[in-house]
């Protein structure tokens, strides 16, 4: 018999048979729901509250994964891994819904591999109360599983945006989905704010995406602008290092969100071998039970902040996590901000919280309706015993009870079922009186039911418990791209001996040594004057203090070189500083060895290592240089203790002079400290200037030196101090 081929057009096949499984994937599979949930997901853990898990011991994990397949009829191993991914120990997500026991691998390790399911335990974490919370006062709606044995929920009520809070990634057909998560503290707040006001500025509160990796994000806020009001775009990622000088070596302690550890080191290896980077000598993967760590060892004398630009450059070190919000709202695909999903979720809420709030009412009226026949029959209590007594067949008691009382069936099945013990009137008082009680709480509820602003009020009461409960600080760092130096080749910066030049109307000048030798005298503004330089190298790194409590930091081989002839650079130009702000001070930081001292009108000094500004970041600059408690009247830096000069004026026309060796001084740990006091001030006076005793003139330094502090200082001889107004440095 020959075989007949039926023709068939492509489009009705794709539309029969594709389109429909492209159609399943996406609304039964890969997209995550207003709850945060994919169904894979739901299933697990709503089978983990089924086995009393939330406040249950731990099970073995093949004991959950079982019990799931009553809800998902997948293989074991795509339920186990499904699980491994919600849990604590795998450290994918910020708010793990799964505590675990045993090895669940590494989000960070391609090889870390989770072990099988017979060797791991599991329970529900505590913050899956939230999940859960009255899902069993018809909070969300139920239906059949797969072979309609059981019923199992289609979301579950969440009592914070978790869809926000939690990583969730799923590729669909056609469409996927990439959901950062976000530091739970602030997603509380954020909504708190926004039921107030829709018009907020949500980067106000919601700071920048929060990643359980750790990491810094680097702040683009036209790039975070887009996700939040689209759902689209890319947020930028690095890892965290940290250099230790004893062994010579870069420590990476935290990576992208988006990568993994092998990743990073393989890159290297291939940059090594390609001779691309010639600054390492080792690379080794040391992590261990105390948390990630990637070392790599440095060749003598390369620079671990050039080599770690480079690595930021060329490695997945630093990555772009590429967000996509794409989710299902009632069984649709949409690609929302994240004010829309606020929206969205503020909406599922109030519905969870109406459907919990008709229950409960149900559920008084019923008791009421009980309690009612009850009421109705303590009128003549021994007339009901009387009619039970004298009834002969037990089928007639509750319609004699029902005849005689005018009660309905269900209140006089109620009453007849009531234990003898319990047939006295303080009992049935007792119940009697529940009456009011309970038809308050129904007013009160139905109160709640219809008024939207109360609902309002008792979501926000939630998330602020949420808030207070589980959140915690932000663990990805954000930093400022303006923070950040682009650090170039080795290769192209060439080192040699410079000398910098602060002047008093804030004009910086770095001219090559050579170039200095053959110059003439330099040109400055009218009424402009150097007040200090320094020679150093190329390489170094400057310190530039503020009168603003700042100081800003940058690598010279940033700034241009100038000759003598020119007036420099104008350093609010390059500095961005805010308007009315003078640089009073400048240090070059190559080993950041050596102390800063501040003297302030107050009579206070303060003593801060120069390590207090460095940084493991390329910070641009930092805030809080120095305390802001007192005017600042001097600032020097001291690679070792030096003598100091402190002048104090009283009025009219009175001076003191202190001298004292900078070692009297305790260093300060923070920069923010006041300080100590050193010179001992009285009313209508104050400390004038503080000055290294090398950069004045004064004959009789003896006569004001001192070895203790706090003092007031010396009366100060005429001739010092005609030397000392006239000197440009006490101007």
């Amino acid at each position: 018999m020959q075989n007949k081929h039926i023709r068939q057009r492509i489009t009705e096949t794709l539309e029969k048979n594709y389109m429909p499984y492209a159609m399943s994937v996406i609304v039964s599979r890969a997209i995550p729901e207003i709850d945060g949930f994919k169904p894979s997901h739901r299933k697990i853990l709503y089978t983990m509250y089924k086995m009393n898990l939330l406040k249950g011991k731990m099970t073995k994990s093949a004991n959950v994964v079982g019990q799931t397949m009553k809800l998902n009829p997948h293989g074991d191993q795509a339920i186990y891994q499904t699980m491994v991914r919600l849990s604590r120990g795998h450290d994918a997500l910020l708010h793990p819904y799964i505590e675990s026991k045993g090895n669940f691998g590494k989000r960070t390790s391609k090889y870390m591999k989770y072990a099988a399911s017979r060797y791991t335990e599991v329970k529900l974490a505590e913050i899956s109360n939230e999940i859960f919370k009255d899902i069993d006062k018809n909070t969300v709606e139920f239906v059949d599983n797969y072979d309609s044995t059981m019923k199992e929920p289609t979301l579950l009520p969440t009592t914070f945006p978790n869809i926000l809070v939690n990583n969730n990634m799923g590729i669909a057909v056609g469409m996927a989905s990439n959901i950062s998560s976000f530091n739970l503290k602030e997603v509380c707040e954020t909504t708190i704010k926004y039921i107030d006001d829709r018009e907020i500025n949500l980067l106000d509160y919601l700071k920048a995406p929060d990643f359980s990796t750790g990491g810094e994000i680097i702040y683009d806020e036209v790039a975070l602008n887009k996700i939040y009001n689209t759902g689209r775009g890319s947020i930028t990622l690095r890892g965290r290092y940290r250099y230790v000088k004893e062994d010579n070596c870069i420590e990476i302690f935290e990576i992208p969100y988006t990568t993994t550890i092998e990743a990073i080191i393989d890159k290297i290896v291939i940059l090594v071998k390609d001779n691309k980077i010639d600054d390492i000598k080792d690379i080794r993967d040391e992590t261990d039970l105390g948390g990630l760590r990637v070392t790599i060892d440095l060749k003598r004398g390369k620079d671990p902040e050039i080599l770690m630009g480079k690595l930021f450059n060329k490695t997945p070190l630093q990555d772009k996590f590429n967000c996509n919000f794409n989710m299902l709202i009632n069984g649709a695909p949409m690609q929302l901000g994240v004010k829309k999903i606020i929206d969205e979720w503020l909406i599922f809420r109030k519905e969870s919280i109406r459907n919990k709030l008709q229950f409960e009412i149900d559920m008084i009226e019923k008791k009421l309706h009980l309690l009612g026949g009850l009421e109705k029959v303590l009128l003549d209590l021994d007339k009901a015993i009387e009619i039970i007594r004298n009834t002969k067949n037990d089928k007639n008691v509750v319609p004699n009870i029902m005849e005689n009382f005018q009660i309905d069936e269900i209140q006089a099945e109620f009453v007849v079922n009531i234990k003898l013990r319990n047939i006295n009137k303080e009992y049935i008082l007792n119940k009697v009186k529940e009456i009011k009680d309970l038809k308050k709480s129904v007013k009160k509820k139905n109160g709640i039911l219809k008024s939207n602003k109360k609902i309002n009020e008792v979501i926000k009461a939630e998330l602020e418990g949420v808030s207070k409960k589980y959140g915690r600080e932000r663990r990805s760092e954000i930093i400022f791209k303006k923070d950040i130096i682009d650090i170039k080749p080795i290769d192209t910066i060439k080192d040699y001996n410079v000398e910098i030049f602060l002047t008093n109307q804030n004009y910086f000048k770095k001219i090559s040594l050579a170039s200095l030798r053959s110059s003439g005298e330099h040109k400055l503004k009218d009424e402009d004057k150097i007040i200090q330089s320094f020679e150093c190298s190329n390489k170094d790194e400057i310190l530039l203090f503020s009168d603003k409590q700042k100081v800003y930091k940058r690598y010279l081989y940033e700034i241009d070189d100038h000759k003598t002839s020119k007036l420099g650079i104008y350093l609010p130009n390059i500095l961005e500083m805010e308007k009315n702000e003078t640089i009073i001070y400048m240090v070059p930081a190559k080993s950041y060895k050596g102390h800063m001292i501040f003297g302030f009108r107050n009579g206070k000094v303060q003593k801060l290592p120069l390590n207090a500004y460095e940084t493991k970041t390329n910070r641009r600059y930092l805030r809080n240089a120095y305390s802001d408690k007192a005017e600042i009247v001097g600032i020097s830096y001291l690679e070792e203790d030096k003598d100091l000069m402190m002048l104090r004026y009283s009025s009219p026309n009175y001076y003191r002079i202190l001298v004292i060796n900078s070692s009297l001084i305790p260093e300060k740990v923070t920069r923010r400290s006041s300080g100590v006091m050193v010179l001992r001030l009285k009313k209508d006076s104050e400390m004038l200037k503080m000055r290294l005793l090398e950069d004045v003139k004064i004959e009789n330094v003896d006569k004001y030196y001192n070895t203790n502090i706090p003092r007031s200082g010396v009366k100060v001889d005429q001739i010092d101090l005609l030397k000392l107004l006239n000197d440009e440095l006490m101007e």
